[in-house]
């Protein structure tokens, strides 16, 4: 049986181009893809669902999901392209007591085996590796040298980087620390493109490895959004309530959503904003007597302490805790009245969820660092406002300016309009864009690989 996808014919192995235009092949390494729940699956998704349009034909590599821990969305595949190409190896389970839970560590060597038969038995032209799982790093140098195929990594979240606990002697996350340090330089050695979500979680690959700057190409990349992604959960035809987690909505309450893993340096604007609500009756303000309520989503049950701290807890804040399937978490966005955003510290955290409330066409209330390109996004497009952080420097006013910048977007929420949305200046956004970026990142490391050789 013959099938011709986007320009190319498979018959077998056997690769026949149907155009005067042959499409590149890219091998996508990537040991968790839906139905994975997990944030970082739609990466790999959204480069799969437009990289044929842009002259390059994916080939994902992942793990079977009967090996994945984590909670399956099954509705995910409806979102992948019905001819996209998917491979998938086995995993060794995991064991009792639990001492390897990364999967992409315990499927490492099918992984490598399988990519390596993808190269010898067909023409790929690059191979790219999201990470996390960290060590799927270190199948770049191997395929390289095996191969003779150049590879990018992709920082989703930094490699060698300081968690709480990392300084204490011998600890888990102090090994970790450690081993990072050690590997990431082997990674990295030979790698032709190395992309982010910001260039701040990059950049510091290329302090700690100096010899990259002059022969390796960089871009930063956000997630981007996917409008279709939101027009598909607004044509479903289940139950208005169903996968939704936020309350029923009582006449006078204004719901705010926040959707989504809290980083360890956003607790403390947290703390500050929640110790201005409990300072003030703001939230039930004259020029909008609506009752203001928080609903966090998926943060693992770290707000209910911080609320109760401040006896905001079943009162101004409420939690649910646990992780739920990405569909849902843009059906909760779309019930709810406004989205909640808070940023981190760190100047180069971009939260993926800006993209998400831009395309859900609700009014946006975010607290960022002002050097966070999310201020730009939200900034350019007019879907929301944002109260600004200077990292720690300017946190003891943060409360007072977030009561303040409040009461002018319970106003502006009043009357927002989505229609009035820029959604131009939205398109450099998009994961469409994104994937433009990537594809001519990939083609300018290629290009810069073939003169290399020559010199």
């Amino acid at each position: 049986m013959i099938d011709c996808y986007f320009g190319i014919i498979y018959n077998s192995n056997l690769l026949v181009s149907c155009s005067k235009h042959q499409m590149k092949n890219i091998l996508i390494v990537a040991p968790q893809f839906p139905p994975s729940n997990l944030a970082a699956v739609h990466r790999s998704r959204l480069f799969a669902q437009h990289l044929p349009s842009l002259g390059w034909n994916p080939i994902i590599l992942t793990v079977r999901e009967v090996f994945y821990e984590e909670v399956l969305d099954w509705k995910l595949q409806e979102l992948l392209p019905g001819n996209l190409r998917v491979e998938k190896v086995a995993a060794f389970a995991i064991t009792k007591p639990r001492l390897i839970g990364d999967v992409g560590l315990r499927a490492y060597f099918q992984l490598r085996r399988r990519a390596l038969e993808l190269t010898r038995l067909e023409k790929i032209d690059f191979i790219y590796i999201p990470i996390p799982s960290f060590y799927m790093a270190l199948l770049g140098p191997y395929l390289s040298r095996k191969a003779r195929i150049p590879y990018g990594i992709d920082y989703i979240d930094p490699w060698v980087h300081i968690f709480p606990g990392s300084n204490q002697l011998f600890s888990r996350h102090w090994f970790s620390t450690q081993l990072a340090k050690m590997l990431e330089p082997v990674a990295v050695k030979n790698v032709s493109l190395i992309t982010g979500v910001s260039d701040g979680y990059f950049q510091p690959v290329l302090e700690r490895n100096p010899h990259l700057k002059l022969k390796v190409v960089t871009a930063a990349m956000p997630y981007g959004g996917e409008e279709t992604d939101h027009e598909f959960i607004r044509k479903l035809t289940s139950d208005k309530r169903d996968g939704i987690v936020l309350p029923p909505k009582t006449t006078n309450a204004f719901q705010f959503v926040y959707a989504g893993a809290m980083l360890p340096k956003a607790y403390k604007p947290l703390e500050e904003i929640f110790k201005a609500l409990s300072n003030s009756n703001s939230f039930q303000l004259p020029e909008f007597p609506h009752k203001i309520t928080f609903h966090f989503i998926g943060t693992l049950g770290t707000i209910k302490p911080i609320a109760e701290k401040f006896s905001l807890w079943q009162s101004v804040v409420f939690e649910h805790p646990d992780r739920i399937p990405y569909l849902d978490v843009l059906r909760n966005l779309d019930a709810a009245d406004g989205i909640f955003i808070l940023g981190s510290t760190e100047p180069h955290y971009t939260p993926s969820k800006v993209f998400q409330g831009v395309l859900s066409q609700k009014p946006i209330l975010a607290v960022l660092h002002q050097a966070s390109s999310a201020v730009k996004v939200l900034q350019a497009s007019k879907a929301g406002q944002c109260i600004l952080m200077n990292g720690e420097e300017d946190l003891d006013t943060l409360g007072e300016r977030f009561i303040y910048q409040m009461k002018q977007f319970l106003t502006w929420a009043n009357t927002f309009d989505p229609s009035a949305v820029d959604t131009k200046a939205f398109d450099q956004y998009s994961a469409k864009t994104v994937t433009k970026q990537l594809v001519e990142s990939i083609e300018k490391a290629l290009t810069k690989g073939s003169h290399q050789k020559t010199i």
